[in-house]
């Protein structure tokens, strides 16, 4: 007598983007016209699912079909909030998911990952522009070019990013927890990025002030200080 086998039921659409099985989730897209939008019992989308468990092919696969980067679920938070490695959040961030906001809570992306995830939100704050990083006494209307912002954040998020990398390697080699050094890097990081902040915007304030005491407005060459 033949052993009755057990049937597997088929994955849901947010399991199946969690998993990464594209298969099943072009089947689901495709063949049952299941949304990529498409929110679970818990307002939890497909977005969301491929999002949290990294799966970028998915993801490229879900916004070829209309998947929405900042669809959001019940608490407001976007797929975003789901992630939980800096390459799913340079991806989503890359195809226009929106990092200035705040869930139905007041609690914005960077704030949400903190705690469990600050090298996430140390790379997150890295791409906010830096003036949102400043203190109020370093603002000034004489700001620093896009370019130069963009030299320094560069420099800053690969800074940290190998920080992280090296250190997630020690820690794996010796076999203890990396959350206090990590959380030591970030901050780091973060105070590196106020300070370079602070300095462009000194060094284009103190340019601005020297072509408006220049005769006609042209720039007096810099010295060394020396009189």
């Amino acid at each position: 007598m033949p052993v009755p086998t057990r049937v597997q039921p088929e994955k849901n659409i947010w399991v199946a983007a969690g998993d990464g099985d594209l298969v099943r989730v072009r089947e689901l897209v495709e063949q049952q016209s299941t949304s990529p939008n498409a929110p679970d019992e818990f307002t939890y989308t497909p977005m969301h699912a491929a999002a949290s468990y990294g799966q970028l092919e998915t993801l490229a696969y879900l916004c070829s079909q209309g998947g929405d980067v900042n669809i959001t679920d019940e608490d407001g938070d976007t797929p975003l909030y789901a992630v939980e490695n800096i390459e799913t959040a340079q991806w989503l961030l890359d195809h226009g998911s929106t990092l200035d906001r705040q869930n139905h809570d007041g609690v914005s992306p960077i704030e949400h990952l903190r705690e469990d995830f600050p090298e996430i939100a140390a790379f997150l704050q890295s791409r906010l522009n830096p003036s949102s990083c400043m203190m109020p006494e370093a603002v000034s209307p004489s700001r620093p070019s896009q370019h130069q912002q963009n030299i320094a954040t560069e420099s800053l998020t690969s800074s940290l990013m190998q920080s992280v990398h090296d250190i997630m390697q020690r820690s794996e080699a010796d076999g203890r927890d990396p959350d206090e050094e990590l959380r030591q890097v970030v901050g780091r990081t973060v105070l590196e990025g106020v300070i370079a902040g602070y300095e462009m915007t000194t060094d284009s304030d103190t340019a601005h002030h020297s072509e408006a005491d220049s005769p006609n407005g042209v720039k007096r060459p810099r010295t060394d200080g020396s009189n």
